[in-house]
């Protein structure tokens, strides 16, 4: 019985197709290798040895650069800053409406120009004041 038994091979075997289907994935920009690596759970150095060898741009001895951030998250990165932006000038807004309404009460019911005009007197200062 023992003569009928066969050893079982560890490693996996990828056919041509399948290799090529995964740098056509690639050169599509659909995936990037780290992306392929944990979707068929296969390390990286193969799939950049598939690279090599099925491309039709990559040879070997060319170093693959890939893009850390895609164009689509750097836009969406862009737009959250320009509405954190956009958030702090409509608060510096109100603050500044709300800062010119107290001027303008003050001047209202206090008789108080706080606004500096050019028909405005200058101030003569203040009386010096006595130690006690």
């Amino acid at each position: 019985m023992k003569a009928n038994i066969k050893l079982i091979s560890k490693q996996r075997k990828f056919s041509e197709d399948f290799k090529k289907s995964i740098v056509n994935e690639f050169e599509s920009g659909k995936f990037s290798v780290p992306q392929l690596e944990r979707l068929h759970n296969i390390s990286n150095s193969i799939i950049y040895n598939w690279l090599y060898k099925y491309s039709s741009s990559n040879e070997k001895g060319q170093r693959i650069v890939e893009m850390k951030d895609s164009s689509s998250q750097k836009l969406k990165a862009l737009e959250q800053k320009i509405k954190d932006l956009e958030r702090t000038v409509g608060q510096k807004q109100i603050m500044i409406d709300y800062l010119e309404k107290m001027i303008d009460i003050a001047n209202e019911e206090l008789n108080i120009d706080i606004k500096k005009n050019s028909n405005t007197p200058q101030s003569n200062g203040s009386a010096p004041t006595r130690k006690k």
